[in-house]
């Protein structure tokens, strides 16, 4: 593709929309995102592409974004991390420089995983997104549930937590979204 620097460049941010948050089951799920960035002021550009992939810098797919400066991004595997990256273009195709890479996490995918050794507490492992609070509670009989942590989202990041085992017979987690 031919890529000109004559068109300006612009920064890319993203806002969040979930789908299928902490579906009950390990089957990943599918989600969305939105992304929004600020238009580019240079009259001849008439659109934009999104590029996004699993790998930084490698844009294994591509959106046209008609002149909108935003898209959505649909298909998304809970629990990847994707990265994303714009252009602008004009009626002639050419295009601008990738704007700056954005990273996402999608969030919905958890693993409780075993301690090392007898007895280390389990880590139980979720994304979060800016905006949202989590709470991880604990229940030994489905009905009465007691907050154990919790979680404010202030990037899209991983987050553990060591979970100790209790003498009861069993344990049940299960992390609600605020």
């Amino acid at each position: 593709m031919n890529r000109t620097c004559r068109l300006q460049r612009f920064g890319v941010g993203l806002v969040v929309v979930l789908a299928g948050f902490f579906a009950g089951t390990m089957a990943k799920a599918v989600s969305s995102v939105s992304l929004e960035w600020s238009p580019n002021t240079d009259p001849s550009v008439t659109g934009y592409y999104v590029y996004y992939g699993s790998q930084s810098g490698n844009y294994t797919n591509v959106i046209d974004a008609g002149a909108l400066p935003s898209a959505e991004v649909a298909g998304l595997i809970e629990g990847q991390t994707y990265f994303f990256a714009v252009t602008a273009h004009d009626d002639s195709g050419d295009e601008s420089d990738y704007s700056p890479e954005t990273q996402y996490i999608v969030p919905g995918y958890l693993t409780l995983t075993p301690g090392v050794n007898p007895g280390d507490p389990l880590i139980l492992r979720f994304s979060v997104t800016v905006g949202h609070s989590y709470e991880v509670q604990v229940s030994d009989d489905l009905q009465n549930w007691t907050t154990a942590w919790d979680v404010v989202g202030n990037s899209n990041t991983w987050v553990e937590f060591g979970v100790e085992v209790g003498n009861q017979l069993s344990q049940f987690f299960r992390v609600v979204l605020h």
